[in-house]
């Protein structure tokens, strides 16, 4: 997920719930009373003509900028709070992760999985859970914190990695795979059509992956340091990931990816309805 443009939607927010939280607050405190004050004050001056009248009531009608803080103020706090802390959607725009996740699927992250983070700064205040292998999870690149990746937790802090062959092992334990039929997708994803998927058991966790029948992959060892983590995606072949670029900082983690509430086939341009509420494991 490294869209071309970022727009940061989270300082958005959060610029914006407070311009119009400080707005209402001062006329709270402030502003309004004198305001209402000035108006009672005009109106023991005045006559009890309709004109008079009419005159009052405009005295005691809010400024509109006024009347749109106090709009939007709720709202805005409460889109940033939910964004923030509990779930946020991310769009999945490449292949990365099949079959687990498709091109054009929409998708919520659990934003407490990792822990409670301040928004914009990303600093942990509240430690409630570290990722676990088989995490799907959404991160911060490494390399470009201003976009954000999902792959799958493959490596925990302490752990040994190797990629030989295709094949997958932890702390010198090979990672079993077993076939499980060949996959055929439609319109964008079907770029990986005739690959081979494969159910592989991570540590008691079993998920699918896909594998090209024909290519090679070069063998490699890591170990992950401490505080950081290594990823792959699903796609072993067509996947950017720890493999080529390191590892992932506990600092860039940003939840856990839990559920599919969209598909969007961006090359059919249709919806897939058999995506929605599929389960991310």
């Amino acid at each position: 997920m490294s869209p071309d443009f970022h727009f940061d939607l989270e300082l958005a927010l959060l610029v914006g719930a407070l311009i119009t939280g400080l707005v209402w607050l001062l006329d709270k405190l402030f502003l309004g009373n004198k305001r209402r004050k000035r108006a009672l004050e005009q109106s023991y001056e005045s006559t009890h003509s309709q004109e008079s009248m009419e005159s009052r009531n405009q005295e005691y009608r809010e400024p509109w900028f006024l009347d749109l803080c106090k709009s939007f103020f709720p709202i805005l706090l409460i889109v940033l709070i939910l964004r923030s802390f509990i779930a946020e959607p991310f769009r999945i725009p490449s292949g990365s992760m099949m079959p687990t996740l498709l091109h054009g699927d929409f998708i919520l992250v659990n934003k407490f999985s990792y822990g409670i983070r301040l928004p914009v700064l990303h600093k942990k205040v509240l430690n409630i859970g570290t990722p676990q292998r088989g995490d799907v999870a959404v991160f911060r690149f490494p390399k470009n914190p201003a976009d954000d990746y999902i792959k799958r937790v493959i490596g925990l802090p302490g752990d040994h990695i190797a990629y030989r062959d295709k094949k997958l092992y932890i702390n010198g334990q090979l990672m079993t795979q077993n076939k499980s039929g060949i996959y055929e997708g439609q319109g964008a994803n079907s770029v990986m059509n005739g690959a081979t998927i494969l159910r592989e058991d991570l540590d008691q966790h079993p998920h699918d992956i896909l594998l090209k029948k024909i290519g090679y992959s070069s063998p490699s060892e890591f170990m992950v340091p401490q505080n950081h983590y290594f990823v792959m995606g699903d796609n072993r072949d067509h996947s950017s990931d720890s493999r080529i670029w390191g590892f992932v900082p506990e600092e860039n983690l940003v939840g856990r990816a839990f559920l599919v509430w969209m598909n969007w086939d961006f090359a059919g341009k249709k919806f897939n309805f058999n995506r929605v509420g599929e389960k991310i494991i």
